[in-house]
């Protein structure tokens, strides 16, 4: 008789999960408490009762606690639950993934040892001798190497005797030679890397620039425990020395809540002043902002910045600590300022408590010691149709004056303003009319001269209104490939009044803080009006176009640049998106409000501005667009990003001055061009930028694609042309 392979593999495939489920039968009881089964499956079994052992081979697959192990041969021991497993061992669990010819691996505990081993744990591959897998969240691996390129021969790589890996939360390693290919660049004593953190620990930035001369910018970050984390700073700039600092952010769970603390400190040396000029200047920067959220409807908000800055006070205003180290703070707030705020929400109000003191004598700056604001936003008055709306706010102001002002410049005053409105919606046929009264009561400790001032008293009142007409045109085309099903037009007027009788104290009596010291008489109308496009695409309504005028007119005004009535510029928007990839932003100014007989500007475009953005997808868009200002300058900005094929991509901007103004030079004043290269692993940029007058800057930056926030570059800046010399 014949003897049918296929029916004596599938009886032995079956004895052997029979025989398996033996094996843990120590654990079967937990596991079925837990519904979590052994699945095994194999071409070939054996049984050896005298020795406790189970030995597959052929095809072995074993699925335990959210663990597979696949290999070639495995032997079993049914006591210990010990396993060693032979040829294209492969060991998957979601913690990751770990390869071998061999592993001594115990299924209950999850513990082993990987010989000639490979490994995956997002987002880093690696190779080592051995692995040892000590728990179920850990693993070392000695004698190899990490990466996050996962090539065989990868383009970069940390090479250590022990690399330890928590998976999904940090990565171990001591005294690590860092390679590109197979060169070694640098020697790094340790790398402690949280795999919760985009970012690498190391950051260097080498370059040139006029300003600097040859520089070495370095960070570190540490990671002191899960919640102080933070910066070493170690820098060199040739024409000016060296600078170093330390940066902290801290959490303090559910206590305090987190904030961030930054040091930054430089003797520094220039070498570039004429001479009898000072060239050293202690500058340095302490930043420490906190948020505290104290409970649901209470929070707490703080920042303090400290900078002395010796060469600003020796050599002149031109010099900014912020500007020159750190330029995109400085872009953000070039004077930012140190306050506590306590905000508090209640039911149907909030309040607020402000400290704000100036803390850098350099600064020209408003302290509120204290300001306390409490608003009630509109609410209904009982079952009325009546809304009630009220606002007071208490303040201690010191306005002082940047040193050398002499501090008898300074301005001193203490205010109390609060303001009680009454409104009454309601709608007259299809006009929505909403008219109001307020009254405003403000108190102050002094007036202009230091002397007592009655408390000033203004009457307000006025009406909003406003409406919408519509029609639909059933008109369904593609022309022009619109795909337009239907269009509805509406039409939407608003009117605003306002009207507030002269108040019984002059501003010109009044020392002057802000907008609230400087009311005067007013009775204006504000007149507004937009046009709306729609159509339907794909059931869902999209607008097409949306044209909006605006406008003020001042009815026989006390002050200002006209003393008769007369209509405010008027102001032009518009948004048109006829296509899903073409966008059309565009805002004009119509110079309205000068005097029409010695104004050359009046009647005429101040201002216009217009953006146009065609985004074809795939990274592949092209706008264009223009800041126009009759006083001013006239430039067009022209962008493209474009990527070439999935490796290559390419950039580009320019900004030209077609205008008239003297002041800025005529022609093309910045130019832009970035090409960009997809390395698998790796992305780098290179590019190269031209502003006249300040000449010319190459960079060229390497990203991790697994860190793309960190970046490893080059920077070059030229000379800019001298003066009298011509531009290209």
């Amino acid at each position: 008789m014949p003897i049918d392979y296929s029916k004596m593999r599938a009886i032995s495939k079956v004895l052997l999960t029979i025989l398996c489920l033996l094996v843990f039968s120590g654990a079967s009881a937990e596991e079925a408490k837990d519904n979590k089964p052994v699945i095994v499956n194999a071409d070939v079994l054996e049984y050896a009762t005298e020795k406790n052992e189970v030995v597959a081979s052929g095809n072995v697959s074993i699925t335990y606690k959210g663990s597979k192990l696949t290999c070639d041969k495995i032997t079993v021991d049914t006591v210990t639950k010990d396993a060693v497993a032979e040829g294209n061992v492969r060991l998957d669990d979601k913690q990751g993934t770990v390869e071998g010819k061999k592993i001594i691996y115990n299924l209950d505990s999850k513990t082993g040892v990987i010989m000639d081993a490979e490994f995956r744990s997002n987002p880093y591959f690696g190779k080592a001798a051995r692995v040892d897998k000590p728990s179920e969240k850990e693993f070392i691996a000695l004698d190899g190497y990490a990466s996050s390129c996962s090539f065989d021969n990868p383009h970069y790589r940390i090479k250590s005797g022990k690399i330890n890996v928590f998976p999904d939360d940090k990565i171990q390693t001591k005294n690590d030679v860092f390679l590109i290919g197979k060169i070694p660049i640098m020697y790094l004593p340790r790398f402690n890397h949280s795999l919760k953190d985009p970012l690498m620990h190391v950051q260097v930035t080498p370059g040139k620039s006029k300003d600097w001369g040859p520089y070495i910018l370095t960070a570190w970050r540490y990671n002191l425990s899960d919640t102080v984390s933070g910066r070493i700073y170690a820098d060199y700039r040739s024409r000016l020395g060296v600078a170093e600092g330390f940066g902290a952010n801290y959490v303090t769970k559910d206590l305090f809540g987190k904030g961030d603390f930054k040091y930054y400190y430089t003797q520094e040396r220039d070498n570039t002043l004429e001479q009898g000029t000072p060239a050293e200047f202690e500058r340095y920067l302490i930043r420490w902002r906190h948020k505290w959220d104290i409970d649901r409807n209470t929070d707490l908000t703080s920042e303090y910045y400290k900078i002395t800055d010796s060469k600003r006070i020796i050599i002149g205003s031109d010099n900014n600590f912020l500007k020159d180290y750190f330029y995109r703070e400085y872009e953000k707030d070039s004077q930012p300022l140190s306050y506590v705020q306590v905000h508090r929400n209640f039911t149907n109000s909030s309040l607020d408590l402000l400290l704000q003191k100036r803390v850098n004598r350099w600064y020209t700056q408003l302290e509120k010691l204290p300001e306390v604001n409490y608003s009630l936003p509109s609410i209904q008055v009982g079952n009325s149709s009546v809304y009630y709306e009220h606002t007071s706010q208490a303040a201690n102001f010191n306005y002082k004056y940047a040193v050398p002002s002499d501090s008898n410049n300074d301005i001193q005053m203490s205010r109390f303003d609060t303001t009680n409105k009454f409104s009454l919606p309601m709608k007259v046929s299809f006009v929505k009319f909403t008219p109001f009264v307020m009254n405003r009561e403000t108190f102050y400790s002094s007036d202009i001269g230091n002397s007592s001032v009655h408390p000033r008293t203004i009457f307000y009142t006025g009406a909003d209104l406003s409406t919408k007409f519509f029609r639909i045109f059933d008109v369904k085309t593609n022309f022009l490939k619109l795909d337009i099903d239907k269009l509805r037009h509406i039409i939407t007027p608003t009117i605003g009044y306002a009207y507030n009788h002269e108040p019984t104290v002059k501003s010109s009596q009044l020392k002057q803080i802000d907008s609230i010291d400087s009311i005067a008489q007013n009775n204006s109308v504000t007149l507004g009006i937009s046009n709306k496009f729609q159509t339907k695409r794909d059931n869902i309504s999209v607008d097409l176009a949306d044209f909006r005028v605006s406008s003020i007119y001042y009815n026989k005004p006390d002050s200002g640049v006209k003393t008769g009535s007369y209509l405010s510029d008027i102001l032009f928007e518009m948004e048109l998106h006829p296509y899903s990839w073409l966008s059309i932003d565009s805002d004009a100014t119509w110079e309205h409000s000068g005097d029409r007989n010695s104004d050359p500007n009046y009647g005429k475009f101040s201002s216009i501005n217009y953006d146009i953005n065609f985004n074809f997808g795939n990274d592949r868009a092209i706008g264009i667009g223009q800041r126009y200002e009759r006083k001013g300058s006239d430039e067009i900005t022209q962008s493209l990003n474009w990527r070439l094929n999935p490796k290559w991509k390419f950039s580009a901007y320019l900004r030209s001055n077609i205008g008239s103004d003297t002041s800025v030079a005529k022609g093309l004043n910045e130019q832009e061009y970035t090409i960009s290269r997809d390395l698998h692993c790796w992305s780098w940029d290179l590019t190269y930028n031209v502003k006249r007058d300040e000449g010319e800057t190459i960079w060229l930056i390497f990203r991790l694609k697994a860190f793309p926030e960190t970046e490893f570059g080059f920077n070059q800046s030229y000379h800019g042309p001298k003066t009298g010399s011509q531009s290209q």
